[in-house]
């Protein structure tokens, strides 16, 4: 079985294609995560986690839905993560392995596939440019190919991972910050008079978290359900959603094969 979140539709897309190569249940950590199930696993069945990673951490929805799941027969079982990132992932993988340790389970093999940068909160950082955006698809699909062929074969230790320059303060300091203070929905806001009242941004959100009011104006929950994932931003045909004032003059992405 493959769990898999995703925001922007980079992860969908990738946990998908792993999905049709390996056979196996493609299951939503969201929808998951509301249910509560208890897995049985099929024998030789692998077990994958497929997510963006957010800050050069695993995302808290991740991490939550590893320490509730409940995975009867996980012993022997293949164990793989594949994260998507837009440049780098830090230490993720080593910590999402302790957090897979606390429940049994111990990864095999760990992959980060580049993909176009979907998170513009922040003053250095924007969406990339059309045609990178075009080179980062075609070279993840390469190396999602690759990685595919080890996941299928059930190879044990590969490490394919872009860890970047200081991955220890990348997750356990900036990291650490950014998914304390800054993962929030909080801060956004719709520009009514631009908002064309279509349900782009409930329909794109993963975990549920915006919905319409009597005006059919996006409104955010604020009960901690939000991943600032962007989704809703992203996915807003008119760019009437923001968060803050500084994705005002930013750009917009999701996978558009993925709609």
């Amino acid at each position: 079985m493959i769990f898999y979140f995703s925001g922007t539709g980079n992860t969908r897309w990738a946990a998908r294609t792993l999905a049709e190569r390996t056979g196996e249940r493609l299951l939503s950590i969201p929808g998951e995560l509301r249910e509560r199930h208890v897995y049985q696993l099929a024998d030789g069945e692998r077990i994958g986690f497929c997510f963006p990673v957010h800050g050069w951490q695993p995302p808290h929805i991740v991490r939550e839905f590893i320490r509730c799941m409940d995975i009867r027969n996980a012993e022997g079982h293949y164990c793989y993560a594949v994260a998507t990132c837009g440049d780098n992932i830090g230490l993720t993988m080593e910590l999402l392995g302790k957090e897979l340790r606390l429940c049994g389970l111990r990864l095999d093999s760990v992959f980060s596939l580049i993909m176009p940068e979907s998170y513009v909160c922040l003053p250095f950082m924007y969406t990339d440019t059309p045609e990178r955006e075009r080179e980062k698809i075609a070279q993840a699909a390469v190396d999602l190919d690759a990685y595919a062929r080890l996941i299928v074969e059930r190879k044990a230790g590969e490490v394919h991972t872009q860890r970047g320059a200081a991955p220890w303060f990348l997750s356990h300091v900036i990291g650490a910050y950014f998914n304390k203070q800054m993962i929030t929905d909080r801060k956004f806001t719709v520009d009514a008079d631009r908002c064309i009242h279509c349900g782009r941004c409930q329909q794109a959100c993963p975990t549920g978290d915006v919905s319409l009011n009597d005006l059919r104006l996006p409104q955010w929950r604020h009960d901690g359900s939000c991943t600032c994932c962007l989704s809703c931003y992203h996915h807003c045909p008119v760019h009437a959603i923001n968060y803050g004032r500084i994705t005002r003059r930013r750009g917009q992405y999701f996978f558009r094969n993925e709609e």
